[in-house]
């Protein structure tokens, strides 16, 4: 009988061994394994805790055992060593503890067993079995018990691996699939193993059309701005004769043959034998700081343009009347200080505007609100600026019941005012019409000229700062930040200001802003 017990319980490691390789599932194969621990001992419970990152014992499985015996034994989980070298694992304390328990919770009716799972001389977990019946197990049965625990925790250990391997393969997805840089895995065939939807989304392909393409024919650069593309790095030995990471700036081509310009960073991945592994690209969307740059150089050359006129025509006029060989006349030095007073005014506004434009950027419009009436200012506005142009007509027509309006007058002002100075500006002749309208929950404030008006491809970027078309950079003064400042001031009072495109005559452009319960 003896002998057929032990084949039987050799065939059952045997078959065992080989059905534990192939299963990767970690809570299957523990379930599996303390399934056939209890077969092999003849048992009629078990548990499994094993170590986790902490060094710390937690039950994985239980089979047999009533939650409430479970929670007896839990803290029995604290006598275990916390050794991972098998060598210094000392469990026949933890087992004479354990047998103790499990008699004194089973009025001797049970006893129980406990070995260390070992595997590359690391203790990964303990197997605990209890028999129905009272009765120490023997050597053939720890054994046995024994060399099943080994060949479990070789298992248990490949499943583990395969738990964190896919872990980290999901975290590496999150991680991709979040980034708002396009991100490339390329392998050393410059063949592109992998891409994120963000590197979709920037150059309008599928995903499914950029995996597995050779990266030359995804990224396809209509201009190329910043150093070599990486095919001719790579020719030029890159990045065995560096690892230093390459840099690329260009036009990138979409599908739908428009561009996006882009700075693209290669990260090299290399074998500890220097073989090249992998190559990294790291795409990200430059327009904005090209954008800046644009602004920047925009601001330079108007802003030093606009200085550079009035200044010229002060010296130029301070010096004529400081000419000690002439004698002016008094209409002659009353024009010269005229033009000097204009000149200066001019330099002033263009300082207050760009001082506003600072002060928008850093945090927003400061207001100081009142009740205001619109018509009023209206008046007083048209009244100054006739005095200045005998080319125009100012007109204003609002309705007696115009309401008045809760806002920073002198914001207001300053909006209406730049409107009818950009009509004088820009239309050679003719009327110059300030009106307003009342709406249900708003007042509309329009001005509008005989002008040549606003040409269709300027209308999406007359509010933005420094914005100028190129007939206006040629022929008329300005900076570009009247419009600007005034829809951030609409912004500050929750209104809203735009073209009126249904205006054929000349240029109309209307603000509204918000009375009674919805200030």
């Amino acid at each position: 009988m003896l002998p057929d017990i032990r084949v039987r319980q050799r065939d059952y490691l045997l078959e065992i061994s080989r059905a534990l390789t192939q299963e990767l599932d970690l809570d299957t194969l523990l379930k599996r394994i303390l399934k056939v621990s209890i077969e092999l001992l003849a048992g009629q419970a078990g548990l499994i805790v094993l170590r986790s990152q902490d060094g710390l014992w937690h039950p994985r499985v239980a089979e047999g055992i009533s939650p409430a015996f479970l929670e007896e034994l839990t803290p029995l989980l604290k006598a275990i060593p916390d050794h991972e070298n098998p060598e210094e694992f000392e469990i026949p304390e933890v087992n004479r503890i354990l047998s103790q328990l499990t008699l004194a919770a089973t009025l001797g009716l049970m006893s129980g067993v406990g070995l260390p799972m070992v595997t590359q001389k690391h203790v990964l977990g303990v197997i605990f079995i209890f028999r129905g019946y009272p009765g120490v197990f023997s050597l053939n049965d720890r054994n046995v018990l024994s060399s099943f625990a080994n060949q479990a925790a070789i298992a248990v250990r490949n499943a583990q691996l395969y738990t964190t391997a896919v872990r980290n393969k999901q975290h590496l997805d999150t991680v991709l699939d979040s980034a708002a840089d396009g991100i490339l895995i390329l392998g050393p065939n410059q063949i592109i193993d992998r891409c994120n939807p963000a590197f979709s989304r920037m150059i309008s392909l599928p995903v499914e059309e950029i995996q597995g393409k050779p990266h030359d024919e995804v990224l396809r650069f209509e201009k190329l701005t910043h150093d070599v593309k990486l095919e001719d790095a790579l020719a030029g030995g890159w990045p065995l004769n560096s690892h230093a990471q390459l840099y690329v700036e260009g036009d990138l081509k979409r599908k739908d043959a428009s561009s996006v310009p882009v700075g693209i960073t290669y990260a090299p991945l290399l074998s500890p034998e220097g073989i090249l592994t992998n190559i990294i690209a790291s795409v990200r969307d430059i327009t904005r700081f090209r954008q800046a740059e644009e602004m920047k150089t925009t601001f330079i050359s108007v802003i030093s343009h606009e200085l550079k006129t009035p200044v010229a025509l002060i010296k130029g006029y301070v010096c004529t009347l400081l000419r000690e060989d002439a004698n002016w006349d008094s209409d002659f030095v009353k024009e010269s200080l005229t033009i000097i007073e204009e000149e200066s005014d001019r330099l002033n506004l263009l300082i207050e505007n760009l001082l506003d434009a600072t002060r928008l950027q850093a945090g927003g419009v400061s207001l100081k609100k009142s009740d205001v009436d619109i018509p009023a200012i209206a008046k007083r506005l048209a009244t100054r600026f006739q005095t200045q142009t005998d080319k125009h007509t100012l007109t204003v027509d609002f309705p007696e019941d115009f309401p008045t309006i809760f806002a920073d007058e002198s914001r207001i002002e300053q909006i209406i005012s730049n409107l009818i100075s950009n009509s004088i500006k820009y239309a050679e002749k003719g009327e110059i019409h300030i009106s307003g309208d009342k709406r249900k929950n708003n007042v509309i404030v329009c001005v509008s000229d005989e002008g040549e008006g606003i040409a269709p491809q300027d209308m999406p970027y007359i509010f933005d700062r420094f914005y100028r078309s190129s007939d206006a950079m040629r022929t008329k003064k300005g900076a570009g930040l009247g419009l600007y400042l005034a829809k951030s001031i609409m912004d500050a009072h929750n209104g809203n200001i735009w073209v009126d495109t249904d205006y054929k005559n000349g240029a109309k452009i209307c603000f509204s802003l918000p009375y009674g319960n919805d200030i």
